[in-house]
């Protein structure tokens, strides 16, 4: 288990936990390689004969403090070097699948950095592959879902391209690319021709912007990119002009509240912007990014705004709802997911 995958929630009973860790939702914002929790790290590079940096587990733990966006990935891309089989992958995910149940998650989107791992020499279809045969299975559980192929922006543009190409006669196998990874100093136009290309291939394009960039890379991520959902967003409420196009357009935002705290987006859950922008009436979703690292999974990231802001049970709905029209998945397979959120609605209403 990670240092802090439970998220402490003292001032909710356990029978309020449960209630919302069951809440059906959609999990849009997680990246499969922020879901390596420790003891998998020192499993797996004992499989694979690679050498970690880390004495113990408790060293490992101890280095889960970050400060900033950059010190987060220093760690997270010496952690992921153990990942190198197509069955580390699968065992990744299934991992990742197991909890997401336990805590709600009907339907999820998951991003897989496939550079992090060819530049390394792990081929990217033992990557996908890996994932897809996780994620298969899962749907006689209950979870539905889909693969976002994202480019690491601070790496070369050509490589995004060539990582692309090199996956384009598999794109039935994946949902959408994204762009992730260091926000500042890579702009979303340095990468227009890959997303075009994306188009041409029938993808679905997503791109995080305004978590550490400025609005103007979230205009620019719409624009220039053709993003259909922003991954973090919170900075658009610097924007009112921005704001009123997200609202307008429905552009979802899939916001990650224990990430912002971890990463000092937000100096406290209380402070975090998710409220205001609900109440701006922009299509926001509660999600996880990197449950390993930042504190907890989605139902403990809905457990800490309860927390920290008193929710209703009528904005949790809110918000399950949200995230079922933010997704990619059929109308089918949405009216599905609704019907699960109507179930819940129903259960609660019997309870009071």
């Amino acid at each position: 288990m990670a240092p802090s995958a439970d998220h402490a929630n003292p001032g909710l009973s356990a029978e309020r936990l449960a209630r919302i860790r069951s809440l059906p939702t959609a999990e849009l914002h997680l990246h499969i390689e922020g879901t390596l929790e420790p003891d998998m790290v020192f499993e797996l590079a004992e499989r694979n004969g690679v050498p970690v940096p880390f004495e113990s587990l408790e060293d490992l733990r101890s280095r889960y403090r970050f400060h900033d966006l950059q010190s987060f990935l220093d760690l997270y891309y010496e952690c992921m070097s153990v990942l190198r089989t197509r069955d580390d992958f699968r065992a990744l995910g299934e991992r990742y699948l197991q909890r997401a149940h336990e805590q709600g998650v009907r339907h999820v989107e998951i991003f897989f950095d496939a550079q992090a791992h060819t530049v390394r020499g792990v081929d990217a279809e033992d990557v996908l592959d890996g994932l897809l045969d996780a994620l298969r299975p899962a749907e006689q559980k209950g979870i539905t879902g889909g693969l976002i192929l994202s480019f690491l922006r601070d790496r070369p543009v050509q490589e995004a391209m060539d990582t692309l190409e090199s996956l384009a006669h598999r794109t039935d196998d994946v949902l959408g690319v994204g762009l992730d990874s260091a926000e500042v100093g890579y702009p979303p136009e340095l990468f227009v021709p890959v997303f075009a290309r994306a188009k041409e291939l029938g993808l679905h394009r997503v791109s995080h912007a305004g978590e550490e960039g400025p609005p103007s890379y979230i205009w620019d991520a719409l624009d220039l990119l053709g993003a259909e959902r922003i991954d973090h967003g919170v900075r658009a409420l610097e924007d009112p002009e921005l704001i009123d196009r997200l609202r307008r357009e429905r552009v979802p935002l899939t916001v990650c509240p224990l990430s912002n705290v971890r990463l000092a987006v937000v100096s406290d859950l209380a402070e975090h912007p998710i409220m205001e922008l609900l109440d701006q009436g922009i299509l926001a979703t509660v999600n996880s990014d990197d449950p390993a690292y930042f504190g907890g999974h989605l139902g403990d990231n809905l457990a800490g705004l309860v927390e920290a802001f008193g929710l209703h049970d009528e904005t949790l709905e809110r918000l399950a709802r949200n995230s079922v029209e933010a997704s990619f998945a059929s109308e089918r397979r949405k009216a599905e997911l609704n019907a699960l959120v109507d179930d819940w609605t129903e259960s609660v209403a019997a309870t009071r």
